[in-house]
C-alpha cells in the first residue's frame, strides 16, 4: 500500500503489469531425505502460495505465488487450461475465469485439482500416481464438513498423500507473529482477518479457536475493488472500457488509505487546496500518444508535419465557410440599404422588421462590422501560409487537452472504498461493520476475558494493510472500551504472506506421524471419515456430524388432560389400532377426545 502523501499535481500511469509463467523447480534431495518434506499450501481465494517446509534455508522460502483462477479458451479443440501466472493478462479472459471458491469456501473441486496439479508439477514432483509428501493446507474458518470431506477425498484418493493437516490462515499468521515476538504459549487474543471475499473475527483463548463466537463479515477486497470500479465508471462514462478490475485492484493496493476519522477526512476534501494536493491523477493510454521507442525521429517528424498540414486545411476550410456566410449576409444588408436610398420606405421598414432591427442607424452600424469582418477574413486567407507557428501551437494545445481528457482524478475514492469494511451500508450491505461485529463478539465474554482478548488484537490479511488501518482500529477500540482500559493492536509483519510462513513454521515444529496432533493419516481417513479433523493450535474445531437415531414406536400413550374451547377439561387418549398380524403391517393412530 502506498503512503498518503503525494507530490503536487502528480500524474501517475497504470503499471498494467503482465505476469510471467512460474518456473519449474527441480526436486531437491533435501526434500526427500531423511523423510519427505511437507508441502505447505496457503489456498487463498485471491492468491495461492506454495513451498516446502524444509530446514534448508534455500528451501524454506515461498516458491510459488499466483492467482487462484483457471481459464480455458472456448472453441479450441485441444486448448490447455491456463492457471495462475500462465495467464499474462486477466482482462481479455475475465469472462472465462473460474475459481475453486464460492466466497471463501472451496466448492469447485475440478478447479482445485487443476491447482494442485499446477503446484506439484512446478515443485518438481514427478512420481507416478502419488505424492509422497505430507500436505499442510489452509481452509476457511468453520469450514463445512462436506467441503473438508471432499478435499480429503481428493488428496487421499487422487494423490495418495501420506498425511494431511488443515489450518486456518489467520491462525497460522497469529502463530507466526507470536513466535517472532517470542511470546510463550498459550496465547489469548482476537484476530481481525480480512481477505479477498470476506473478513473474520476469530477469538483465540489459550491457543485454541473459540469457534462458537467466530463471526464473518461479507465485505473485503473483492467488494472494495468492485465499488471503486463502479464509482469511477459513473464519474467517467467515456472511459468505461479502460476502468478495468485489474486497474482498480492496483489503485486499491497502491493509492488507497483508511481514514482515522472518516467524516473529518471527507471535510478536508472540500478544500480546493487539499484536493489539488492529495488527488492522484491516473493517466490512461490513448492512440494519440505514441510510444517513444516505436518509431524513429524522422517518422515522428513526418507524422507531426502531416498533422500540421491537416490542421491547416481544417482551419482554412473553416475560414472560407465563415467568410462566405458573412459575405452573403452583407449582400442582403446592402440590398436593404439600397431600398432606403431609393426612397422605398415601406419595403425598407418591412425588411428592417424581418432583420429584427429598429432603425437605419443600426443597419449602418451592422454593415460596417460585417464589412470589417469580411475584409479581415480575406486577409487571413491571403496570409494563411504564414501562420504555421500558431497552427503548431494549436496542435500542442489539442494534444495537451487530449492528455487531460484521458486522466482519472482519484480523490475521495481513495478512502471511500476501504471504508466499506467499517460501513458496509455504503455498498448496500445490510450487516454490521468490522468494529461493530467485534463489539458484539466481545460482549459475549466476561470482563476478565474481554481484557485478555483486547490486550492482543491482531490484524492480518491482504485487505488489512491499508495505511491508517491500525490507527483507525485503535480509535474505534478506544471509543468502545471502558474508560482508561488497556488494549493493544498489532499488525502482522507481512499481512498477506504470514499465513504461509506460519503454516511452514508449524510443519517444521510438528513433524508428521501416526497419532500426532494436527495430522490426519490415511488410516484416520479410512476409519474416521473424510470430514475428520485432527485439531491443533491453528486449526478449526472438529464437531462431528450427529446422526439422529430412529425412536422406536410405542403401542399406547398415557392420557393427558387438556382444555377444550369451552374451557372444560378433556381427556385425550391415543389409541393404536392395527390390522391382523397375518395381513400387511399397517397401523393408524387415532386421537379420541372425551369431555
Amino acid at each position: 500500500m502506498a503512503a498518503q502523501d503525494a507530490p503536487v499535481c502528480q500524474i501517475i500511469s497504470f503499471h498494467d503489469s503482465k505476469t510471467s509463467p512460474d518456473p519449474f523447480f527441480e526436486l531437491s534431495p533435501q526434500c526427500l531425505n531423511p523423510t519427505p518434506a511437507p508441502i505447505v499450501i496457503d489456498n487463498g481465494s485471491f492468491q495461492t502460495r506454495a513451498g516446502w517446509a524444509a530446514s534448508a534455508a534455500e528451501l524454506s522460502s515461498l516458491l510459488l505465488q499466483f492467482r487462484s483462477v483457471a481459464a480455458r479458451s472456448r472453441g479450441a479443440a485441444r486448448s490447455e487450461t491456463q492457471i495462475g501466472n500462465d495467464i499474462p493478462n486477466l482482462e481479455p479472459l475475465r469472462w472465462l475465469l473460474k475459481s475453486q471458491f464460492d466466497r471463501n469456501v472451496v466448492v469447485n473441486f475440478e478447479i482445485q485439482e487443476l491447482i494442485f496439479d499446477y503446484i506439484f508439477t512446478h515443485l518438481g514432483i514427478n512420481s507416478e500416481g502419488s505424492v509422497k509428501h505430507p500436505i499442510v493446507l489452509t481452509e476457511a474458518p468453520c469450514n463445512p464438513l462436506h467441503c473438508r470431506q471432499m478435499m480429503s477425498e481428493l488428496l487421499f484418493e487422487c494423490y495418495s498423500v501420506p498425511y494431511v493437516s488443515y489450518g486456518v490462515d489467520g491462525l497460522y499468521s497469529f502463530y507466526h507473529n507470536n513466535a517472532l515476538r517470542k511470546q510463550q504459549p498459550p496465547h489469548t487474543g482476537i484476530i481481525l482477518s480480512s481477505g479477498y471475499h470476506c473478513s473474520h473475527i476469530l477469538p483465540v483463548i489459550n491457543s485454541r479457536l473459540d469457534a462458537v463466537n467466530c463471526k464473518r463479515v461479507n465485505v473485503a477486497g473483492s467488494q472494495a475493488s468492485s465499488y471503486l470500479q463502479r464509482l469511477l465508471q459513473l464519474k467517467y462514462p467515456g472511459h468505461l472500457s479502460s476502468i478495468t478490475l485489474s486497474r482498480m485492484e492496483e489503485l486499491l493496493h497502491e493509492h488507497s488509505y483508511t481514514a482515522v476519522d472518516y467524516h473529518e477526512e471527507m471535510e478536508k476534501w472540500r478544500s480546493p487546496e487539499f484536493y489539488e494536493r492529495e488527488v492522484h491523477r491516473m493517466q490512461l493510454s490513448f492512440s494519440g500518444k505514441l510510444p517513444s521507442g516505436c518509431v524513429t525521429a524522422e517518422e515522428r517528424q513526418e507524422r507531426r508535419a502531416q498533422q500540421l498540414r491537416r490542421l491547416q486545411e481544417i482551419n482554412a476550410r473553416r475560414r472560407e465557410e465563415r467568410l462566405q456566410q458573412d459575405q452573403e449576409r452583407l449582400d442582403r444588408l446592402l440590398a436593404v440599404q439600397e431600398l432606403w436610398e431609393d426612397g422605398l420606405l415601406d419595403q425598407f421598414h418591412r425588411s428592417l422588421v424581418e432583420l429584427n432591427m429598429d432603425s437605419a442607424e443600426e443597419l449602418q452600424s451592422y454593415i460596417k462590422k460585417l464589412q470589417l469582418a469580411v475584409e479581415q477574413g480575406r486577409q487571413k486567407l491571403l496570409h494563411s501560409d504564414g501562420v504555421e507557428g500558431k497552427t503548431e501551437s494549436d496542435l500542442e494545445n489539442m494534444q495537451s487537452n487530449l492528455t487531460k481528457y484521458h486522466q482519472l482524478f482519484v480523490g475521495t475514492e481513495r478512502l471511500r472504498c476501504p471504508e466499506i469494511l467499517f460501513q458496509p451500508s455504503l455498498i448496500g450491505e445490510e450487516q454490521m461493520g468490522l468494529m461493530e461485529t467485534l463489539q458484539y463478539v466481545l460482549a459475549r465474554y466476561t470482563p476478565e476475558q474481554q481484557e485478555a482478548l483486547v490486550s492482543n488484537v491482531f490484524l492480518t490479511g491482504g485487505n488489512i494493510q491499508y495505511p491508517g488501518m491500525k490507527e483507525r482500529i485503535e480509535r474505534e477500540l478506544l471509543a468502545m472500551r471502558p474508560f482508561q482500559s488497556h488494549f493493544k493492536v498489532t499488525m502482522a509483519s507481512r499481512p498477506a504472506l504470514d499465513a504461509w510462513y506460519g503454516a511452514r513454521d508449524w510443519a517444521l515444529e510438528h513433524p508428521p506421524g501416526e497419532a500426532l496432533e494436527g495430522w490426519i493419516s490415511r488410516q484416520d481417513y479410512e476409519e474416521k471419515g473424510g470430514e475428520y479433523l485432527s485439531e491443533h493450535c491453528a486449526s478449526n474445531i472438529f464437531i462431528p456430524m450427529k446422526i439422529a437415531k430412529p425412536v422406536p414406536a410405542r403401542s399406547a400413550e398415557p392420557s393427558v388432560t387438556a382444555q377444550t374451547s369451552t374451557g372444560a377439561s378433556a381427556a385425550i387418549t391415543t389409541v393404536t389400532s392395527s390390522l391382523d398380524p397375518s395381513s400387511a403391517s399397517l397401523s393408524a393412530d387415532v386421537t379420541m377426545v372425551t369431555s
